[in-house]
C-alpha cells in the first residue's frame, strides 16, 4: 500500500469501530447504575469468599448475565422483594405474601443461573 493511501485507511478503521460500537448499543439497554453494580459485586464476594480478583470477576459476570435477562426496574423489584423476604415478623410478612413469592422465586432462579454460568461455587456460600 502506498504511503499516499495510508491517511485514507485510518478514518475507515475509526468508522468500522464506531459502527461496531453503535451496533452493540441494544446490548446496553439494561445497563444498571454503577453503584448498584458495585453493591451486587461486594455482596456476592461476601457470600462467596475466594481470591479477590477471581471473585470480583465472577461476581461481575453474574450481574452482567442478570442484566442481559431483565431490566434494572425488574431487578430492583425482585432484589428488594428477595431481601425483604428475609425480614422476620410483621415487617417482612408483606414480602412473604403471595404477590411477592413469584418475584422472589424468579430472582433466585436468575441468580442461580447467572452464578452457574459464571462458575461461582454456590455450595461454599457463607451466609
Amino acid at each position: 500500500m502506498s504511503s499516499s493511501m495510508r491517511p485514507l485507511v485510518r478514518p475507515l478503521y475509526g468508522l468500522a469501530f464506531g459502527l461496531a460500537a453503535a451496533l452493540s448499543l441494544p446490548a446496553m439497554a439494561n445497563d444498571f447504575p454503577t453503584n448498584e453494580r458495585v453493591d451486587y459485586v461486594f455482596e456476592c464476594m461476601r457470600e462467596h469468599p475466594g481470591p479477590y480478583f477471581e471473585m470480583s470477576s465472577k461476581c461481575s459476570c453474574a450481574l452482567d448475565a442478570i442484566a442481559r435477562e431483565i431490566s434494572f426496574e425488574d431487578y430492583r423489584t425482585m432484589h428488594t422483594a428477595a431481601l425483604a423476604n428475609t425480614i422476620g415478623g410483621e415487617r417482612g410478612g408483606y414480602y412473604r405474601g403471595k404477590h411477592w413469592r413469584g418475584e422472589v422465586r424468579k430472582y433466585n432462579e436468575l441468580q442461580a443461573k447467572a452464578k452457574e454460568g459464571c462458575f461461582i461455587n454456590t455450595s461454599a456460600a457463607s451466609r
